[in-house]
């Protein structure tokens, strides 16, 4: 009877699992609504609107009607605390309540919600305010400059407290990128440039050496953001950063920028029908290699999946090299859209989800081939992408300097175990075997007195430390097992 039980209970997950699937066969997902990314997006169109009145770059009365429907959004979801969460279903934090506050402002409709901003700010206050801020996030400049700047062009924060970025940096080579020790994160050159500019603009160094370099370089590093700016407009598809240059720049007046054009255009196509933002668009591929890899781990014939999901995972494959990060051909990022970049836990993902589908029953010699060659790559491109620890980070080689684009133990065992599941076939080149082992010892340095591993993503707000020891430790053990 237990068995029969757990049978139907996977044959229901199962059905479930694959009627998720779109028309063309693969999983997108949603992504939860996101106080955050509702509040940026307002700031950034409401000092667009402030900005401009160019009505051939922006319909002004659309950009108008999001800015109220977002700002009805936020007055509806703040917690009982007064403060705001990243989720619907997150804790209140200071950074998100910040951003409320200033959005609020920015849009000019404090008159109509004097309660709910008196409640926020208690909460700021309760919390230490600017100084909360920089203890949550350390010296990784990433966050804390990008929201202080938003409350500095809300009129809410001295421009003397917002730290100065060199943008100027972006003007290198990205191959020199990580040699610079940049005070952000390898993915956050977008906010380097556009909030980095907005503070140069605003309060300009007293240094004249510095304010004449940094004059210097600011048409070059536009440049450089617009190379880095997708098709989509929305930089990794996030609508926090996209709207963080967006406003940076729009700030200083230069609101008809293409940049920030392109970055609103993304704005405007992520809204949800009730008003508000999510973080990301989706984690299409993500999804699509994690359902496909349980259905085969479980024994299903996924190659027998109609319509097929083959085709459009192997369109993500990146196969030029890409302008966000200079990462190399072969890699996968979260999502099909243009504004995902290839990392090191979507990769490992799809190569294990093509390697499975290489070996069900129903695959075809032609499909064979092609999953053979995309793993080929995406394989080179993750060898070439492990750091001199021994473990793997997200995106770019050697930036040691922040916690996020440090090596992970997580994204290590996903990348162990997709080479394992390579050299059961093809036995492992020397260099390569040297590369597993010096994994090993990475893994083995990174676990904890208690027995467990912590991970670079994916956290637990139910943690003290917001840490996800569970996540960390299942992702190793069963690299380990493999």
């Amino acid at each position: 009877m237990a068995f029969e039980r757990l049978q139907a209970a996977y044959q229901t997950a199962r059905d479930e699992l694959l009627q998720e699937r779109n028309a063309a066969g693969h999983w997108i997902g949603e992504l939860s609504t996101s106080a955050l990314s509702t509040a940026t997006a307002v700031s950034a169109m409401s000092v667009v609107l402030q900005q401009t009145d160019n009505r051939d770059a922006y319909d002004q009365q659309q950009l108008q009607s999001l800015v109220d429907r977002g700002i009805q959004w936020l007055a509806t979801h703040q917690n009982a605390d007064g403060g705001y969460g990243d989720t619907t279903l997150s804790y209140s934090n200071v950074a998100t309540t910040m951003l409320v506050v200033a959005a609020l402002h920015l849009a000019q409709v404090t008159s109509d919600h004097s309660e709910l901003l008196t409640r926020a700010n208690a909460y700021i206050d309760a919390q230490g305010r600017v100084q909360a801020l920089r203890a949550r996030y350390g010296k990784d400049k990433t966050f804390a400059v990008p929201i202080l700047t938003n409350c500095a062009i809300a009129g809410l924060a001295d421009w003397r407290d917002v730290a100065p970025l060199p943008f100027e940096a972006a003007c290198l080579p990205q191959s020199w990128y990580r040699f610079v020790r940049l005070p952000v994160v390898s993915y956050a050159i977008p906010a380097l440039v556009g909030i980095g500019q907005a503070r140069y603009f605003h309060r300009k160094p007293r240094n004249p050496l510095m304010r004449a370099i940094r004059a210097a370089a600011v048409k070059r590093s536009l440049r450089v953001l617009e190379r880095m700016q997708p098709a989509s407009g929305g930089y990794l598809e996030a609508v926090p950063l996209t709207s963080f240059v967006a406003m940076g720049l729009a700030s200083t007046g230069r609101a008809d920028h293409p940049v920030v054009r392109n970055g609103i255009r993304f704005i405007v196509d992520s809204t949800r029908p009730d008003g508000s933002w999510p973080i990301d668009t989706n984690l299409a591929t993500w999804n699509t290699t994690l359902a496909l890899n349980a259905l085969a781990t479980a024994g299903e014939d996924i190659a027998a999946l109609t319509p097929s999901p083959l085709p459009w995972l192997l369109s993500c494959q990146h196969t030029e090299r890409h302008p966000f990060t200079g990462a190399d051909p072969g890699g996968f990022g979260w999502s099909d859209l243009s504004g995902a970049v290839p990392d090191a836990d979507d990769t490992p993902g799809a190569i294990l989800a093509l390697k499975h589908w290489s070996r069900a029953p129903s695959c075809t010699s032609p499909d064979r081939e092609s999953s053979t060659r995309a793993v080929q790559a995406a394989q080179t491109w993750l060898e070439d992408l492990q750091n001199g620890d021994g473990g793997w980070p997200t995106f770019c080689r050697g930036w040691t300097e922040q916690p996020f684009d440090r090596s992970g133990a997580d994204l290590t065992a996903h990348a162990l175990r997709a080479f394992v599941l390579y050299t059961e076939e093809t036995p492992p080149s020397a260099p390569l075997a040297k590369q597993l082992a010096k994994a090993l010892q990475y893994l083995a340095s990174q676990q904890r007195a208690d027995g467990s591993w912590v991970p670079l993503w994916f956290g637990n707000q139910d943690d003290p430390n917001e840490e996800n020891a569970i996540y960390g430790t299942a992702k190793v053990l069963v690299a380990w097992q493999a």
